[in-house]
């Protein structure tokens, strides 16, 4: 059994390339770096513009890799799903764009793993947090507002 070298790297989905980061990196390990590249791309290509986490584990015996793809930051999963471009630099002052609280659910139930939350409710209130920080509004209304109206029960009903 070889050793084992771990390369993690923040990629633009569906984009990575022969440069940096993961060329340096893994250039030295003697692995095939277009095929790293290329699965990558294979593998991130659902989050064009995203920044993706990705994990390159090598055997430097053998030169086979593996890779394992994280979830985008939910903020990136936002303004994926919203359609707009990129976050307000003044959120709580201008609002960029809205989602509905199917797609926060949806957001939600993507990050789950990745969450410290216990459940759906509060998987739904870290992307409504995201929300308010990158000036997304929820259902037409301000995040905190929203929050406050999932706190209270107003949306158990999409939770079951």
């Amino acid at each position: 059994m070889g050793d084992k070298k771990t390369v993690s790297a923040l990629v633009n989905g569906g984009e990575a390339s022969a440069g940096p980061p993961l060329g340096p990196a893994l250039g030295p390990i003697g692995v095939n770096i277009l095929q790293v590249v290329n699965t990558i791309n294979e593998k991130t290509k659902d989050f064009p513009g995203m920044k993706v986490p990705v994990k390159v584990e090598v055997d430097t015996t053998t030169k086979q890799f593996t890779v394992e793809v994280g979830v985008p930051p939910t903020a990136a999963l936002i303004i994926k799903e919203s359609g707009v471009t990129k976050g307000s630099g003044t959120a709580g002052t201008n609002y960029v764009g809205d989602i509905t609280m199917e797609t926060a659910i949806k957001i939600a139930k993507m990050k789950i793993d990745s969450s410290y939350a216990n459940d759906i409710q509060g998987a739904v209130k870290e992307v409504i947090g995201s929300c308010q920080s990158i000036g997304m509004t929820i259902e037409g209304k301000p995040a905190k507002d929203i929050y406050s109206e999932v706190s209270a029960g107003k949306y158990d009903e999409h939770f079951k």
